[in-house]
């Protein structure tokens, strides 16, 4: 990396990440867990879970609006300390309200303030950074994130096995007023955009000009959208309720381990987003946008030796590794293909439409896991005892899927 990619603007934003982005990955990890210790059922983990998606599927677009209008800088600054006080405000209520309403709640605030966060993040990296040098952002940027992810869930495991939630909580609000506090020295060239007259009438004209941006000039972005929805559905959904599940209900693990077992793997996730990242980076010239559905269809791939695996063998320790590698090699192939993707939109788009363009990706890749989450937690329910079915459904309909995005034609003349 040289010294025009690591400028001290560029490098704040990197800094403040890795301290946000922890822990928004440890207060993610420990919400969720906390309500299925509580509760046990699965189908009620996954109604949670999608709810929590919603706001964060409502706001990327506004967040991106905003991106494009506002200095960056002052959206981050905003958005960290308000998540601190969200964290703060559930450690006074949690002893007071009923725990479900007041978990739903909590994690739909904290997914829409990512939501509307990462455009933010994303629409910065073409300021700071020259063109040539977008790969080698992008990689930097996904690598933080799956660090950030890796540490966090490892670190919550720990806390929250020995301490309960309580420290998770406090470690969490530190770190989210540090990255505030951080990213006030930030500097993000800014341009006031003219205004087309009230707040509703801009955001309806801002998004409508990257909906129109997507479908007529640069199409095959949409179709890569779509394919990208039908993964999320069907792979990544399935993960995102497979993992707690499976390792803290079903493998029959020993109780004082269960937690910081699934800490571990879900340590291993982000390990794999991290070694995508990275491997992006130091690759990049090798990247061939016209082979990026490969790495979709080694993710599809991934998921049958963990259903064959729950299927032939009753020993949860061999489950729990079969499951931690193969989710691993998951996210290497996703991250990859995240980093292609990031980095030919932020090319062919211009500069005025970047956060909203971003926002509109974010926002129709989320938007099949809400019901994707939904959907799990209830077969899952309904179908204890042949767990390996639903994750085999999941391996076919997502490597059918995998195989069409290979198809899609990405190349040069998108």
């Amino acid at each position: 990396m040289n010294q025009k990619l690591f400028s001290k603007d560029f490098t704040f934003v990197v800094i403040g990440q890795i301290i946000s982005l922890f822990g928004n990955a440890t207060i993610r990890f420990a919400l969720p867990l906390y309500l299925l210790n509580l509760t046990g059922s699965s189908a009620l983990y996954g109604v949670v879970t999608a709810c929590a998606f919603i706001p964060a599927i409502l706001l990327s677009p506004v967040g991106g609006i905003v991106a494009d209008r506002v200095n960056k800088r002052n959206i981050m600054v905003t958005l960290d300390f308000f998540t601190a006080a969200v964290i703060v405000t559930f450690f006074l209520l949690k002893n007071e309200w009923n725990p479900v309403p007041l978990l739903t709640v909590t994690l739909m605030l904290l997914y829409g303030i990512a939501g509307a966060y990462q455009p933010a993040v994303q629409a910065s990296i073409p300021a700071l950074v020259s063109q040539e040098n977008f790969i080698a952002a992008n990689s930097v940027v996904n690598a933080v994130s799956s660090f950030a992810s890796l540490a966090g869930p490892v670190l919550g495991g720990v806390l929250y096995s020995a301490y309960g939630l309580d420290p998770v909580l406090w470690v969490c609000t530190v770190c989210f007023t540090l990255s505030a506090v951080m990213e006030i020295f930030i500097k993000i060239p800014f341009q006031r955009q003219p205004s087309d007259g009230g707040v509703l009438k801009t955001a309806k004209t801002d998004f409508a000009e990257s909906i129109r941006f997507i479908r007529r000039e640069k199409p095959v972005i949409g179709k890569v959208l779509l394919s990208v929805c039908g993964m999320n559905l069907f792979l990544s959904a399935m993960i995102l309720v497979a993992m707690p599940y499976l390792i803290t209900e079903v493998l029959h693990l020993e109780a004082a381990q269960t937690n910081r077992l699934y800490g571990f793997a879900e340590g291993a996730l982000a390990a794999g987003g991290l070694a995508g990242g990275i491997g992006a980076g130091i690759f990049a010239d090798r990247l061939a946008i016209q082979k990026a559905g490969n790495s979709m269809i080694v993710c599809a791939a991934c998921v049958f030796p963990v259903g064959v695996s729950l299927r032939l063998f009753s020993s949860g320790m061999i489950n729990y590794f079969v499951i931690t590698v193969c989710c691993f090699f998951v996210m290497v192939c996703s991250s990859v293909f995240t980093v292609q993707m990031m980095s030919f939109v932020q090319t062919e788009t211009p500069r005025n439409l970047i956060g909203k363009v971003m926002a509109v990706i974010l926002t129709v890749s989320m938007c099949a896991q809400p019901l994707g989450t939904a959907l799990y937690g209830v077969l899952f329910e309904l179908c204890r005892g042949f767990e390996y079915a639903v994750v085999l459904f999941s391996g076919i309909v997502s490597l059918m899927i995998a195989v069409g995005t290979r198809k899609l034609p990405m190349g040069r003349d998108i």
